[in-house]
């Protein structure tokens, strides 16, 4: 048998090479020029496929923290004036901290008596959420004198969040600290107000409204001594809280909505409230275990309120 010399082996693989790059380059050109819909469709599902899920989280944001608001029917009445007789509130510091056109009419509610419901939405929830922290501070409750932060942090109540944190007053927090009856209170409505205050919580925290360290919790606590003090039932008083919750925790409850769409088949107008603002759900440590469990939805924003919100 003939040997093959080592130029006709060169030869030979020079062929086969310049075979498999025309072969390669073909196929290549092929794919681009012979089969462009294949790729058009594909990119067309990649860059479609994010603006669909992200009106997902429009949806539920819609749902969850309308641009309406939420209204609580109450009489706010002259509380906002006793607040700040009381000094839970300087009037001239609030002016300074709400100085946009925006909040002009808002605090009037600080100095006029005003016989209307309090609405909550995207642009007043900072002023909501420091007023009823004022009120939850001041008012006299026996879920401040007689619960965890009065008797175990009796000597400590000042370092809290919810106390500490306080600067808009016009007294110092400790002094301001359940020391006035902003709202006449019966013997029924403070247990009242205690039962349900165990039941609510706040993704900042870890504790109920019954421990308000924050002023998140103070606030809810105020919104509750006001509805229970005008009669409200356990019903609304939660889902109150809930509404009020989901401005100032907005993405957490959109993210909880989401949950309960797609793990428990219920729409956000369906939940039980009582049961979304258990430490199951809205804890921090029971919003984390839920959070894991959806990853972050598509289109949304991932962050979330703090104790300094």
């Amino acid at each position: 048998m003939k040997k093959i010399s080592t130029d006709q082996l060169t030869k030979i693989g020079v062929i086969v090479a310049a075979i498999i790059i025309v072969v390669v380059g073909w196929n290549y050109l092929f794919d681009l020029q012979v089969k462009p819909s294949a790729r058009l469709t594909q990119l067309r599902e990649q860059t479609t496929f994010a603006p669909e899920i992200k009106s997902v989280a429009e949806e539920l944001a819609a749902q969850v923290v309308p641009e309406k608001g939420f209204a609580v029917n109450v009489n706010w009445g002259d509380t906002g004036q006793k607040l700040v007789a009381a000094g839970g509130i300087d009037l001239a510091k609030y002016r300074q901290n709400y100085s946009d056109e925006q909040y002009a009419e808002l605090l009037t509610y600080l100095t006029t008596d005003k016989n209307k419901s309090i609405t909550i939405n995207r642009e007043n929830a900072y002023f909501w959420v420091n007023t009823l922290w004022a009120l939850g501070l001041t008012q006299h409750s026996e879920v401040l004198s007689e619960g965890i932060m009065g008797t175990e942090y009796k000597d400590r109540v000042g370092g809290f969040a919810s106390t500490g944190g306080w600067t808009l007053g016009a007294q110092d927090a400790v002094e301001l600290y359940s020391s006035a009856d902003i709202i006449p209170m019966t013997d029924e409505h403070q247990a009242m107000v205690a039962d349900i205050s165990q039941h609510i919580y706040r993704p900042c925290c870890g504790n109920p409204t019954s421990f308000p360290d924050c002023n998140h919790g103070m606030a809810i606590l105020g919104l509750i001594e006001l509805m229970v003090s005008q009669g409200y039932g356990e019903e609304d008083i939660y889902q109150a809280a809930l509404a009020f919750n989901s401005y100032w925790f907005a993405q957490t409850y959109i993210d909880l909505a989401y949950y309960f769409e797609t793990q428990e088949n219920t729409a956000w107008t369906k939940v039980d409230a009582k049961k979304v603002l258990s430490a199951e759900y809205s804890s921090a440590q029971g919003y984390q275990a839920v959070k894991k469990q959806i990853g972050t939805i598509p289109g949304s924003e991932t962050a979330g309120g703090s104790c300094g919100a």
